[in-house]
């Protein structure tokens, strides 16, 4: 009876404790209230959403009133001649900013974290902020002006594209050729928001303990040993946590910057799911279409996520969770 008595009272006891901690925490407990709201209202209610993928849903429909047609969106995007373009279109733009734009703000954030004048550093850093603020429409203009190929009106041409014509005799078609502009999207993006990259790795540089390099430094290590032995190791757990965010973004290439950029030329190279998304939902309003391919990006994504988090724990990181 004694055993019984103790096994009722101590589930009883613990939920007494956990209601007197946040009795006594309560105002750290407030502040996780406007963030759960956030996700209630704009991440977790509008998941019914999904169901639009599974109807004939069109912009002015009754939602009760459209056809339920159950996988038959997905089986027409997955059958579709589309659909192989769009793939190797998405993942060439996606697997060419993980490979040559991905590991730039760490290169930039190493880079500015050696340099000991402060003013300049500062400097510097506000410089290399500032093309993040620059809208995408202008970054668009400037690039047509710099590459704009020159016309039979005796028109000139582009100031870069003039000047590949004055070395090799021809200019190169970097807005209609087919994968230059691949490489005019990827520096695009290198020059807009590498900078603003290196924010979360200087962070993390600022809290390396400077003990470590006085050690260091006794023990006769030059500045690239620190780098390599102390500052790397230091901001590889930040380096492998935004790695793994990247990853679950693997299918997002945005569709501001495709539809800046996109002509009758490059088309065929330029077409993405997004920008198929917009076209499908926004400009033909077939929401049941392209609510299913969203819904297909969304797993694929969350399927990347859990890979490469598990794959960042079996080489001994700690993983995003």
């Amino acid at each position: 009876m004694a055993k019984n008595a103790a096994a009722v009272a101590a589930p009883t006891a613990k939920k007494s404790k956990k209601w007197v901690q946040i009795k006594r925490d309560k105002w750290m407990y407030a502040l996780l209230l406007p963030g759960t709201l956030y996700f209630i209202i704009f991440k977790i209610i509008p998941l019914w959403g999904i169901f639009i993928s599974m109807k004939t849903y069109y912009a002015g429909v009754d939602f009760m009133e459209a056809d339920w047609v159950g996988l038959s969106n997905f089986i027409k995007f997955f059958s579709s001649t589309s659909f192989i373009m769009l793939l190797k279109n998405t993942l060439i733009i996606s697997a060419m900013n993980i490979v040559f734009f991905f590991p730039l703000p760490i290169i930039l954030a190493l880079l500015l974290n050696e340099i000991r004048l402060q003013w300049y550093k500062k400097a510097l850093q506000t410089l290399v902020y500032v093309p993040h603020f620059v809208s995408m429409v202008v970054i668009a203009s400037i690039t047509f002006m710099l590459l704009k190929e020159s016309s039979n009106d005796a028109q000139s041409g582009g100031a870069i594209f003039e000047l590949v014509k004055r070395i090799n005799g021809t200019g190169e078609s970097w807005l209609g050729g087919k994968v230059a502009i691949y490489w005019v999207l990827l520096f695009q993006n290198i020059w807009k928001e590498s900078g603003w990259g290196t924010i979360i790795f200087l962070a993390a540089l600022a809290g390396v303990d400077v003990e470590q390099y006085e050690a260091a430094i006794v023990d006769g290590a030059s500045r690239l040993q620190q780098l390599i032995y102390i500052t790397v190791p230091a901001i590889m757990t930040t380096v492998v946590t935004m790695f793994i965010l990247r990853m679950g973004s693997v299918l997002d290439t945005g569709y501001e910057q495709l539809i800046l950029m996109q002509n009758s030329l490059n088309k065929s190279s330029t077409d993405t799911f997004d920008t198929y998304v917009y076209n499908i939902g926004r400009v033909d309003g077939n929401y049941g279409y392209s609510t299913a391919v969203g819904l297909f990006k969304s797993i694929v994504s969350l399927i990347c996520i859990q890979s490469a988090n598990r794959l960042a724990k079996h080489a001994g990181q700690a993983g995003l969770f």
